[in-house]
């Protein structure tokens, strides 16, 4: 698959993520927590392991213990962002999630000793500020909830680099699939222990788990390492920043919500901050100092 391909995937991804922001609103008027998110990753999968049963067959003891820590990543994800927006606003929320743009180049530089392309730091700075400006609506002021979503990002960064390893060795696609059963049987401990599972009681409730398992989970998160694959795991972040554009457009589409002239600006820079990271990532500039030995371009 070609990198351009590969990033084509994601972006879908991004947006089916983008819409799970009004599912789990619906979902979470009938729905716990931790029930809520076992259903959602239950349900995904329970469908991906019927269409990909033969596939499965061949899961060795790596992949498997790579599926239960990404599961273990992507609980912490979701179920820090469920619980820290109790105590904080949405648009703190959007800002703070979205500092995962920041957490993958940084934790990849200090964990992993990898070198980050100027283009694409320059590329992440446009495009934080832009979630900023499109997210962020009052003063920042530091609740639990805010520091819980900080944390969401740290959770995010880090699956999306352990997810850019993993796929290098073992099965992206068993990756994928595993990663949903181990949260959604995480999330199923969490919920007999601390609420009473149940299914949804409502018609909203089952459209939100449904639309969650089947789109946002089962199809965002087997294709996410099928396509990470064959880009890097900091563009992946950079893309993955387009998802509160997404959302604001899902909220204009089905809630009638409409973005001030900030929020469009906001917009605007993170389209912005992609595309810098696109095109500039291939100049012939960038490319000598990519071939140039270390000691020389430390020199410079």
């Amino acid at each position: 698959m070609k990198p351009l391909k590969a990033e084509l995937m994601l972006i879908v991804v991004t947006m089916f993520w983008g819409s799970s922001y009004i599912f789990m609103k619906m979902g979470l008027d009938t729905l716990g927590e931790f029930n809520l998110i076992a259903l959602r990753f239950g349900l995904a999968f329970v469908l991906a392991a019927i269409l990909f049963h033969k596939r499965l067959r061949r899961i060795d003891l790596r992949t498997l213990k790579y599926g239960a820590l990404l599961g273990f990543l992507l609980l912490g994800v979701f179920t820090c962002i469920t619980f820290g927006l109790k105590t904080t606003t949405t648009s703190n929320a959007g800002f703070l999630v979205a500092l995962t743009v920041i957490f993958v180049p940084l934790i990849d530089v200090l964990v992993f000793r990898k070198r980050v392309a100027p283009p694409q730091i320059f590329g992440a700075v446009l495009a934080i500020s832009g979630i900023g400006l499109l997210t962020l609506n009052s003063s920042l002021h530091v609740q639990p909830g805010d520091l819980l979503c900080i944390l969401s990002a740290v959770f995010y960064a880090v699956q999306i680099l352990v997810t850019g390893k993993a796929v290098k060795t073992c099965d992206s696609l068993n990756i994928g699939i595993l990663q949903l059963g181990f949260a959604g049987g995480y999330a199923l401990v969490l919920s007999a222990i601390f609420e009473t599972p149940s299914l949804p009681s409502s018609m909203p409730g089952w459209i939100a788990i449904l639309a969650l398992g089947i789109l946002c989970s089962a199809c965002g998160f087997i294709l996410q390492p099928v396509a990470q694959k064959y880009t890097t795991p900091t563009r992946t972040g950079l893309i993955f920043s387009l998802e509160p554009v997404f959302a604001a457009f899902f909220g204009y589409w089905f809630a009638g919500e409409q973005l001030s002239m900030q929020g469009y600006t906001g917009a605007a820079l993170v389209l912005l901050g992609i595309v810098a990271s696109e095109l500039l990532g291939k100049m012939p500039l960038n490319a000598n100092m990519n071939r140039m030995p270390r000691k020389r371009r430390a020199d410079l």
